[in-house]
């Protein structure tokens, strides 16, 4: 590897110093009055709402990632492979955050909202990566070349227009479940917005009936006798009860207790007592599901108890499993892009696998007592072999 590592030492070493490409370099804040550019990423925003408003949604999302679980790099040398664990232990994410845990949660975070996923290797020029970046997805975008397989990451220059990125090597790019006619991935947001949509509904009306039937007010009625003094003054008394009642309410507020009293054909009601609130656990319940459907995380997990004896089937664990398991996949190209490229700057040539760490979502309970029953067939097939008896 000798001549071709240098020369790739060389290339290194004539690009300028550690600069984030991704990151806005505009030197005013209306650069992009200079050359509009047509407004993109409406979709983004509107996942990111739909996880803002259903706090459900937001919890699967992060249940997700911590589920995903963390990994280790097994390398053929051991010395590179303590020198890369520390590296990928110590690395700066940006934000105050070390460790490339902390960019792939974020980078995940990306990719099951937004549907795609961006990040930058910044490097310093001198055989060192200096941090793993995240950008939003909405400063990028893809351009694609005659063969499906040739595209390029293109970002905002000087001018407004989106233009490549000088190193693409550089560039991390990761869509979920990307469809053939667009290279963008899709959202795990695509399907909800209608369903999200009538669930806000339901839950404003629940507070506007709460405020108006929960806050309890009053109407007063006053109705004036027969007699010509009674209906003469009936304004001044209508007033006067008004104000006894107001003085009676404020009295309430500050915690004392304060009598009204009445001359006369005074009629009080509670306004909107006798008007019943819909019942809103069955279409919210039907929404949730299916909303939850689509995030693949078991109801119970997220604090949803439908049922009373609710719990993780080995059916549910096994589908949980391979939908993290699919995730791990989409994350892998990532993580060794990253390796591969900080074993090549330190001059190391050896093979490397990422090992994820094991997915066990199944009861311990359950998995003693299964362990049991085998170890009880095995030591009964094991006495008839040696002919033995039942």
């Amino acid at each position: 590897m000798g001549g071709r590592s240098l020369g790739f030492f060389e290339k290194l070493r004539s690009r300028p110093a550690a600069k984030a490409q991704i990151r806005s370099g505009q030197q005013h804040p209306f650069g992009m009055l200079d050359n509009y550019v047509p407004l993109g990423g409406g979709d983004v925003r509107l996942y990111r709402a739909i996880r803002e408003a259903v706090p459900v949604l937001d919890a699967a999302v992060m249940k997700i990632i911590r589920l995903a679980g963390g990994f280790s790099v097994v390398c053929g040398d051991k010395r590179a492979e303590g020198e890369l664990a520390e590296f990928l232990r110590t690395v700066d994410t940006g934000r105050a955050q070390r460790g490339i845990d902390a960019f792939l949660d974020n980078y995940l975070d990306s990719m099951l909202t937004s549907g795609r996923a961006v990040g930058e290797i910044v490097v310093d020029g001198h055989r060192e990566i200096k941090a793993l970046l995240c950008a939003d997805v909405c400063d990028v975008q893809v351009r694609e070349g005659v063969s499906p397989l040739d595209f390029v990451i293109c970002a905002r220059g000087q001018t407004g227009l989106f233009e490549p990125l000088p190193y693409q090597e550089l560039i991390l790019f990761t869509p979920f479940n990307p469809e053939t006619a667009s290279p963008y991935g899709v959202s795990m947001f695509r399907s909800m917005p209608f369903l999200a949509e009538i669930l806000l509904k339901i839950f404003q009306s629940i507070g506007v009936n709460w405020e108006r039937a929960g806050n309890v007010r009053f109407a007063v009625t006053y109705k004036p006798q027969g007699d010509i003094i009674d209906k003469a003054y009936a304004r001044e008394r209508s007033e006067q009860i008004a104000r006894e009642w107001s003085a009676a309410m404020q009295s309430g507020k500050n915690g004392s207790v304060r009598d009204f009293v009445a001359v006369g054909d005074v009629d009080i009601k509670v306004i909107g007592a006798d008007n019943q609130i819909l019942d809103s656990e069955v279409p919210v319940r039907q929404i949730l599901e299916q909303l939850v459907s689509r995030t693949g995380i078991p109801p119970f997990m997220l604090g949803l108890n439908w049922s009373s004896t609710e719990r993780m089937s080995a059916q549910q664990a096994d589908l949980m499993t391979s939908e993290l398991t699919a995730i791990r996949r989409s994350l892998n190209p990532v993580i060794e892009k990253i390796c591969d490229l900080w074993l090549r700057m330190h001059g190391y040539a050896c093979d490397f696998e990422v090992d994820w760490e094991p997915i066990n979502l199944q009861d311990y309970v359950e998995e003693a007592r299964a362990a049991l029953l085998s170890a009880q067939a095995q030591a009964l097939e094991l006495k008839l072999s040696e002919g033995g008896s039942l």
